[in-house]
């Protein structure tokens, strides 16, 4: 799963939950920063468990095949 956030960070990693305030939990999480560069991501800074903020999302992607492909339904 991808979600963006109002900051310009990206997390990538692996759905676990979310609560009734739209809260999402994500597992092996890894996080992009937002890029200067459109072309390049940069590398990933590795999170582990992350508890993104409902109101920080801006969108939320499924990723098919690997956990961090780039592939989107």
């Amino acid at each position: 799963m991808r979600i963006r956030m109002t900051d310009g960070r990206t997390l990538v990693g692996l759905f676990l939950c979310t609560d009734r305030d739209c809260n999402v939990i994500l597992g092996s999480a890894q996080e992009f920063l937002k890029s200067t560069d459109s072309f390049s991501q940069g590398e990933p800074r590795v999170l582990g468990l992350a508890m993104i903020p409902g109101h920080h999302v801006v969108s939320i992607e499924r990723l098919l095949g690997s956990p961090y492909g780039l592939q989107r339904m």
